[in-house]
């Protein structure tokens, strides 16, 4: 019994190691010449082709866009005026299995930058 004990409490452990980190650090940070919202509207197309649905709230200096999550804090991007473009900011909660390759979500937000 405590063979298979030790063996799933680390199994257990490192599952959870994934949703540990502080909850206002960004996961990504870029820059990017386009204003707020004309970044949203070129990453909304990206994240509708794989069929992920968004909540979408904007004014004239910022842009968010809010993908909730079934198993997990919900994630977000969000896109600040800043100088000539704009800055964004990915907060996004991923279990540890899914570190290893970037969500959909990075993805969109890496191609429109």
């Amino acid at each position: 019994m405590r063979s298979f004990f030790v063996p799933a409490t680390a199994f257990a452990f490192v599952l959870l190691a994934g949703c540990v980190s502080a909850p206002n650090t960004p996961s990504l940070t870029l820059q990017t010449t386009k204003a707020p919202e004309s970044y949203m509207q070129c990453v909304l197309p990206k994240l509708e082709k794989h069929g992920i649905s968004s909540t979408v709230t904007q004014n004239s200096r910022h842009a968010k866009v809010v993908l909730t999550s079934k198993i997990a804090a919900d994630d977000v991007l969000e896109a600040y005026k800043a100088g000539e473009g704009a800055k964004v900011f990915l907060y996004e909660r991923k279990p540890l299995a899914s570190t290893i390759t970037p969500s959909r979500l990075e993805i969109a937000a890496k191609e429109c930058q």
